[in-house]
């Protein structure tokens, strides 16, 4: 497990967009990052699962987050634009990104992948992640320390039979970590990393891995430490990294 102790003000006036926040690593992460003191944007395609979010973190006394129900699949660019609009003109900028929307697909061989099933994947895993991180630079590039992390997968560093289009999908993420962040190099205050979750008591695990027990695996909320760390200042000057949770 990733080793690092955060300070209980680590995030304090930070504002941090997560993706799919309303389940899984995204809820953790979320109510993580407010527990630490930032305003957080919750943003996912279930409306309930993000007021649900929502209403632990106002129960909890931190910082009021913000419910944003957006889906990530169906999204066409000019709404990821308006999107950024909405947020400059509530937030003024943004201090933090967590891209940890994605789903799974079918796990199957490849000659098996209809040509539907593999760009839903690589849709939402791909192309969304791409345009909001677009869409958001300039909104982080108004904050003087900015933290965009990737969500990527062992099978998105080494390639795995039977992992599809999801596979695939995360070696694009790593690419698109990498690439951004050079760019970013030297010319930003904003860094860019990528995680490796690793196996967590989630429903995609379970989904990829019905015959598992799940207690086997850590919570969402025990591999934080690394998120913690990526999100707040102790990692400035860390960029184009690969990270594991575990």
């Amino acid at each position: 497990m990733f080793q690092y102790s955060a300070r209980p003000d680590l995030l304090k006036d930070r504002v941090i967009l997560v993706t799919g926040a309303g389940r899984g690593i995204g809820a953790a992460a979320a109510k993580t990052f407010a527990a630490h003191g930032a305003t957080v944007l919750l943003l996912g395609k279930t409306e309930e699962y993000l007021n649900e979010v929502y209403d632990a973190i106002e129960a909890a006394g931190h910082p009021q987050a913000a419910v944003i129900p957006f889906n990530l699949e169906t999204a066409q660019p000019h709404q990821f634009e308006e999107l950024a609009a909405t947020l400059e003109n509530e937030f003024g900028h943004i201090d933090g990104l967590l891209h940890n929307a994605s789903i799974l697909g079918p796990r199957s061989p490849m000659q098996q992948i209809s040509g539907e099933n593999f760009m839903r994947v690589m849709q939402v895993n791909v192309n969304a992640m791409f345009m909001l991180t677009t869409a958001m630079l300039p909104l982080m590039k108004l904050s003087s320390d900015a933290s965009i992390i990737f969500t990527s997968s062992s099978v998105g560093r080494k390639g795995r039979a039977y992992w599809g289009a999801y596979s695939v999908s995360k070696f694009a993420t790593e690419g698109l970590m990498q690439t951004l962040a050079d760019e970013l190099d030297g010319t930003s205050a904003i860094r860019a990393n990528s995680v490796n979750p690793g196996a967590t008591r989630t429903s995609m695990r379970a989904l990829a891995y019905p015959g598992e027990n799940p207690l086997n695996n850590p919570t969402g909320e025990e591999i934080m430490p690394v998120y913690l760390y990526l999100m707040g200042p102790d990692s400035a000057g860390v960029n184009g990294q690969a990270f594991d949770a575990q």
